[in-house]
């Protein structure tokens, strides 16, 4: 694939799920019993290739994370939340790379990687996006219970949505090994 194919394939990736994001978080029609708000626009971050290099990811994080703070008026915790996701993404990567490791032509996909994995993956980081969030957010640690189950089912909704996604719109090609 060229690269201004792979570049212009990105940059509708990142409107897609920037605009579906910003839907999903500006209609109320979506909040589950005000505790669930699903953060769909991760999953450009979570799905970008596996090699994308750390300056990039934080760079695209930043950029993601400070649409979504423009769209919603949220003066940069959106922002602050997305680049801790790119930063800390090379790393849970690391931690769940498979026993023969990752191939070059491998990708952040429920077909090539698994259910298991990609549960974990999303899980993981997602979960510490919205611990994040909702704690610079709330601004203090006061009401734990509370914001722990906004984080708790935020984070579900957020990995079901998204797992959902992947089964339905990403191509279903093995890993060969």
């Amino acid at each position: 694939m060229s690269t201004v194919l792979t570049l212009g394939w990105q940059v509708l990736r990142y409107a897609l799920f920037a605009g579906v994001g910003l839907l999903l978080l500006t209609n109320t029609n979506f909040v589950l019993f005000d505790l669930g708000w699903n953060f769909f626009y991760l999953g450009f971050l979570l799905f970008l290739p596996i090699e994308t290099p750390i300056v990039l990811l934080l760079g695209l994080g930043f950029g993601l994370g400070i649409t979504m703070d423009i769209f919603l008026d949220t003066g940069g915790l959106y922002a602050a939340a997305a680049v801790l996701v790119a930063y800390l993404r090379p790393w849970v990567l690391r931690l769940l790379t498979p026993r023969d490791g990752y191939a070059a032509s491998d990708s952040v996909n429920v077909h090539q990687m698994g259910w298991q994995w990609i549960t974990v993956y999303l899980a993981l980081l997602i979960s510490l996006h919205n611990a994040a969030l909702f704690l610079l957010e709330l601004g203090s640690f006061r009401a734990p219970g509370f914001t722990l189950l906004k984080i708790l089912v935020s984070t579900v909704y957020t990995v079901l949505t998204l797992f959902i996604l992947q089964l339905n719109f990403f191509p279903t090609r093995q890993r060969n090994r």
